[in-house]
C-alpha cells in the first residue's frame, strides 16, 4: 500500500501533522515505536497551551489529538523506524516490521531526557532514579527525593512531587534557577522544597534501591553525602536523530536542520517538533511545526502532479 505521507512519531508534532495532512485529503500513516503522545504524555498539568481547559493533562490532550487523526482517516502502526531509501516516485521507509512506500515523509521523532552521567545512575534507573515525576511520583509518598535541574521542567516536576513526597531538594549546577519566574516564586513559597545551588550529583548510591547521593559544591569542591529515597532527573534533552545520520542534515547538537517551511535538505522529507533546530520546544510550537509541515507536504505533492 502506498501512502501520500508517512509521519514518523506520534507526539504533538506528528499528530498535528496527521490532522492537517488527512484534512488535505492525503492518505496518511503515523508510525510510532512507543506510546502515543511523546514526552507531553507524561506531563501532569498543561497550563500554557492556548485554549486548554483548566484541568488539562498531557495524556488527555494528546489522546484527543489521536482521536481527531482517526476521525479524519489517519492510520496508525506500531513500528520502529530504521531508515529511508529514495525512489523515482518517493521513498521506501524501512521499519522493523517491513518496508513501506510513500511519496513524502515527516520526521517527528522528538527528543528524550538527558542523563546526569554519574556513577550509579544507570544501575539504579527504575529503582529510585526516574525521569518522569508523573509516572513515578506515587511510589515516593512520604519520602525524601531530589530533583536534578533548574529549568521549567525541573521546577514543574518538583512542584508536582510536593503532592506525594515529604521533602524535595532541588539540585542545580548554577547559582540560580533558570525556570520561569512564576515557577521560581512557587518554589520559594513551598515549605516542602529546599535548594542546593552551585552543586552537582557525582554519584547515586544504593543497594537495589536509591539510598543517597554524593553532592559536590562546584565553588568550594566540598563533597557531602545526602540521604535520599529517590532521584528525579531533568537536565535537558537530546534529539532522537541517530537514525538520520548520513541522510539528513543535522546541526552541532544533532537536531535536524530545516527551513521555515519544515523542509529538510532532501526534497519530499520534512521535520517537525522537538527533533528540529529551533529556539523553543513546547507543545504549541510542536503542533505549529506539524501543521506547517503537513501543509507543505500537500503543496509538494500538488507540484509533483
Amino acid at each position: 500500500m502506498r501512502y501520500n505521507t508517512i509521519i514518523v512519531g506520534a507526539g504533538p508534532a506528528g499528530l498535528a501533522a496527521g490532522i492537517y495532512a488527512a484534512r488535505g485529503a492525503l492518505k496518511v500513516l503515523i508510525i510510532e515505536k512507543g506510546g502515543i503522545g511523546g514526552q507531553i504524555a507524561t506531563s501532569w498539568e498543561i497550563e500554557n497551551y492556548p485554549g486548554s481547559p483548566p484541568d488539562s493533562t498531557g495524556p488527555g490532550l494528546t489522546e484527543r489529538m489521536r482521536q481527531q487523526c482517526e476521525e479524519f482517516g489517519v492510520e496508525f502502526a506500531t513500528r520502529t523506524y530504521n531508515r529511508f531509501q529514495q525512489t523515482e516516485t518517493g521513498f521506501i521507509v524501512e521499519t522493523d516490521s517491513g518496508n513501506l512506500e510513500t511519496q513524502t515523509i515527516i520526521m517527528a521523532t522528538g527528543a528524550e531526557p538527558k542523563l546526569i552521567g554519574c556513577k550509579g545512575e544507570r544501575e539504579l534507573r527504575g529503582m529510585g532514579v526516574s525521569y518522569c515525576a508523573t509516572c513515578d511520583a506515587n511510589f515516593f509518598k512520604g519520602l525524601k527525593v531530589a530533583v536534578i535541574g533548574g529549568g521549567d521542567t525541573a521546577l514543574e516536576e518538583a512542584l508536582y512531587l510536593t503532592k506525594f513526597a515529604s521533602e524535595i531538594i532541588i539540585i542545580h549546577r548554577r547559582d540560580e534557577l533558570r525556570g520561569a519566574k512564576i515557577l521560581q516564586q512557587r518554589i520559594q513559597e513551598n515549605d516542602k522544597i529546599s535548594m542546593m545551588l552551585s552543586c552537582v550529583v557525582e554519584e547515586i548510591k544504593g543497594n537495589g534501591l536509591v539510598e543517597g547521593i554524593m553532592v559536590k559544591n562546584v565553588v568550594t569542591n566540598e563533597v557531602i553525602e545526602v540521604p535520599i529515597d529517590g532521584v528525579f532527573v531533568f537536565v535537558g534533552q537530546k534529539p532522537n536523530s541517530e537514525a538520520f545520520v548520513g541522510q539528513l542534515e543535522r546541526d552541532a547538537r544533532d537536531y535536524l536542520i530545516t527551513d521555515d517551511e519544515m523542509r529538510t535538505n532532501i526534497p519530499g522529507i520534512f521535520a517537525a517538533g522537538d527533533i528540529r533546530r529551533k529556539s523553543l520546544r513546547q507543545v504549541v510550537t510542536a503542533t505549529a511545526d506539524g501543521a506547517i509541515a503537513a501543509v507543505n507536504v500537500i503543496k509538494y505533492i500538488e507540484e509533483l502532479k
